[in-house]
């Protein structure tokens, strides 16, 4: 469905009413009767197959990128159609309360005098890009280019603000390793590095996208170059950090496998310290079980009582000595 709609002349928001047909009209209209320039931005979100339908016939958009638009799970990628730009950044929000990180996309169709902003999933509303571009005449003067820029800054904000709601839960699992007593993690470790494969997926094909336009090998953005430079820096920024936290959970994992390592190795050794203490009095009540008639003691009156000593003075001798080494 249609977001917003509007015509930007000078910097400055003309409200239109009607339909997408009737947005592009006026701004055409409008720049002949004032010759200037001007451009419309036409914000959707999810929009259907016959909803876009209408966009692509009036602003003749290639088939492949309107497909795109209408069914998203694209990479972030840059491609030319002619003279209209098409632009797809993924979007990134997450969620405190599962520490999950959703996925969306912003789609973006830049031309001349036009640009459609297509949107999927909850992340990243653009709502906020709009009011921030018209609160800056002379940045939303710099035309379509302006709005990707925007959009692009906007986008890797949010990355470097859920970077650190991951570190946080980095710590959080650390300490939850180190604790003693601390339950099995492995699933939360797991859990937590898919996230960040999430993550380095949204953000690592973005850098070539940005890259290209600071090089001056998109014509339609160079007005802004110098502004996509602050934005790549930031990005790459964000992609080191991403790096390092995938090596830490690494890390995390090796460290948990390894205590939980020592800690079975812990159990078998009090196992069979224990099992090596019983061995004494089995051994010897396994003697005085055979049923012959002549053993040492058998028919003396103190002989079970010793035998009884025995056993419990050997059990604590053996209990002593795995003690004193550590075993138990």
């Amino acid at each position: 469905m249609i977001v917003d709609q509007a015509i930007y002349s000078r910097g400055v928001r003309r409200s239109i009413e009607g339909d997408i047909s009737d947005a592009f009209d006026a701004a055409r209209e409008r720049a002949a009767e004032e010759n200037e320039k001007c451009f419309v931005w036409i914000g959707l979100h999810e929009p259907s197959a016959e909803e876009f339908r209408h966009v692509k016939e009036e602003l003749g958009l290639h088939p492949l990128a309107a497909e795109d638009a209408v069914h998203a799970h694209q990479r972030p990628k840059l491609e030319h159609y002619g003279e209209t730009l098409f632009v797809v950044v993924k979007t990134l929000a997450y969620q405190e309360a599962t520490s999950d990180i959703e996925v969306g996309e912003i789609m973006l169709f830049l031309g001349p005098d036009f640009v459609v902003t297509v949107r999927h999933g909850a992340g990243n509303p653009l709502g906020s890009v709009r009011k921030r571009l018209e609160a800056d005449p002379k940045m939303l003067d710099h035309g379509p280019a302006a709005v990707l820029y925007a959009v692009c800054d906007a986008v890797v904000d949010a990355y470097s603000d859920i970077v650190h709601e991951v570190e946080r839960d980095i710590i959080e699992l650390e300490r939850a390793v180190f604790r003693p007593g601390s339950p099995d993690v492995i699933e939360d470790i797991y859990s937590l590095k898919r996230e960040v494969l999430e993550f380095r997926t949204a953000q690592d094909p973005l850098i070539p996208v940005l890259q290209d336009i600071t090089r001056g090998r998109v014509s339609a953005c160079e007005t802004v170059r110098e502004y996509f430079r602050d934005v790549l820096d930031h990005l790459l920024r964000v992609d080191g950090q991403v790096d390092a936290h995938n090596e830490l959970l690494n890390s995390v994992l090796t460290a948990h496998l390894a205590l939980l390592g020592k800690q079975q190795n812990e159990d078998m050794r009090k196992i069979s310290s224990w099992a090596a203490i019983l061995a004494v009095p089995t051994m010897l009540a396994g003697f005085y079980g055979m049923n012959f008639d002549y053993m040492p003691e058998l028919r003396w009156l103190y002989g079970y009582p010793l035998m009884l000593a025995v056993m419990v003075t050997v059990c604590v001798l053996v209990y002593l000595r795995l003690r004193k080494s550590g075993w138990l």
